[in-house]
């Protein structure tokens, strides 16, 4: 029953991700998956009272549906706060939160992938770094390095911090030279401060690197015999490399940095800049056309809207801030760094990796996804216009004047541009439903 029922979240990459968590890094490919969530699902799978005859994968499954669930909902109240923190209008903040709760990456926050727990702990981390809370921010954002690889990049929002930070010391004091060495004390207690930050970041990731050079490049520790036969004669027909099984030891142990997560995403997925630009694959480029038209047109909005904000990388202290008159919303000062966050990872997935995954990596990554459509929506949608103002104590805060509630139920009002949206929304939603679920025989 539950293989029915939950057997359409264990597909594609969830397999890799349950493989792992029933019997760790046993294949060399696996490691293209970093192991916070099969740990999470491992953990969970053992603390639960489950009746005695569920199989092993049908725990890991049913454990999978229960702590994305709750890591979906973590990662849209962390995207709430985040965004009443940025953007300063609480209704937009709440209305892309809505939007997060219809993501088109929906179906892959609900399998057994590490997005929910990617967004969940990426989210929660931005959050605490805008509230001035730099060690909490700077634990989650290493936990999320453990969940996925791209966690890594989320250390330029504290190298972006803390220069934010001491360029604005430097424009709000003429610094005469009697004060050079206090300031350069300043320099380097900050710079200090976030390299070691970076480092706290980085470090999950290098110690998986670690644990798989000790796995796989060692001597052979006879794990072969704990192997179930049909599993060593998959791997043999498959030409897997199994961890303790003798033979030559991969090529990637003997670089002079041995990274297996490199040498995985190169040597079986194909994973590298314009590999995928092939004619086979333009269904798979317009699949991920889209939100590539989204995230570019966010982006052209924003620094449109905010040229020399933008050339002087929001280092620069404007006037209308000083008079605390900023711009609020999608286009305030304060969404600079999202959106150069957002970008280079479209720009790295759209050239670098499988296009088609492009979706669910923006998605769980980068709350652009769903500010700017939130900041459309607001804009040119007059069935929004009277939903209330932006105190947050208002009733158009609660679920009595849902805003997507109120567009769906007066669809035919709405404007081209938020059918548009909602329908990019909706549709990406039901077609991973429809690729997952097991109901549908044909997929």
């Amino acid at each position: 029953l539950l293989e029915r029922l939950l057997g359409g979240l264990g597909r594609w990459d969830a397999e890799h991700f349950l493989f792992i968590a029933e019997r760790g890094y046993l294949l060399e490919h696996n490691c293209a998956f970093l192991p916070l969530f099969p740990l999470s699902l491992r953990a969970l799978g053992s603390l639960l009272p489950w009746p005695g005859q569920l199989q092993p994968r049908s725990r890991l499954l049913l454990s999978a549906a229960l702590l994305n669930a709750l890591l979906s909902a973590l990662a849209a109240a962390a995207l709430l706060g985040l965004g009443r923190a940025v953007l300063r209008q609480p209704r937009q903040a709440f209305l892309a939160a809505l939007l997060f709760s219809l993501s088109p990456a929906g179906v892959f926050l609900a399998a057994a992938y590490s997005e929910s727990m990617f967004a969940a702990l990426a989210f929660s981390a931005m959050w605490q770094l805008e509230r001035g809370h730099g060690g909490r921010s700077g634990m989650l954002f290493a936990l999320a390095s453990g969940a996925r690889a791209n966690g890594m990049v989320n250390a330029g929002f504290f190298l972006y911090a803390h220069s934010k930070r001491l360029a604005l010391q430097l424009q709000a004091r003429s610094a005469p030279r009697r004060k050079l060495l206090l300031l350069w004390k300043q320099v380097l207690s900050l710079a200090s401060s976030a390299a070691l930050m970076c480092a706290g970041i980085f470090l999950p990731f290098a110690l998986f690197q670690y644990y798989a050079y000790v796995r796989f490049c060692g001597p052979g520790t006879g794990l072969g015999e704990a192997i179930p036969e049909p599993l060593m004669q998959l791997a043999r027909d498959k030409g897997y490399r199994v961890a303790g099984v003798g033979g030559d030891k991969p090529p990637w142990c003997s670089q002079r940095f041995p990274l297996v997560y490199s040498y995985v995403q190169d040597t079986y997925w194909n994973v590298g800049f314009l590999r995928y630009f092939e004619l086979r694959q333009i269904p798979n480029f317009l699949l991920a056309l889209p939100v590539t038209l989204l995230g570019s047109w966010a982006a052209w909005t924003y620094v449109s809207t905010n040229p020399r904000h933008c050339l002087t990388l929001g280092l620069e202290r404007s006037k209308s801030e000083e008079r605390g008159k900023a711009r609020d919303g999608f286009c305030g000062p304060a969404v600079f760094v999202y959106v150069v966050h957002a970008t280079a990872l479209l720009v790295f997935g759209f050239f670098c990796m499988h296009v088609q995954v492009l979706t669910r990596f923006l998605g769980c990554s980068s709350p652009i996804l769903y500010w700017f459509p939130a900041h459309l929506l607001q804009e040119h949608e007059p069935l929004l216009w009277s939903t209330g103002t932006d105190n947050p104590t208002s009733r158009g805060n609660g679920s009595s004047d849902n805003p997507i509630v109120r567009l769906l139920l007066n669809w035919r009002s709405m404007t081209p541009l938020s059918k548009g949206i909602l329908g990019f929304f909706l549709g990406y939603w039901l077609l991973g439903l429809i690729l997952h679920c097991n109901f549908f025989p044909w997929t």
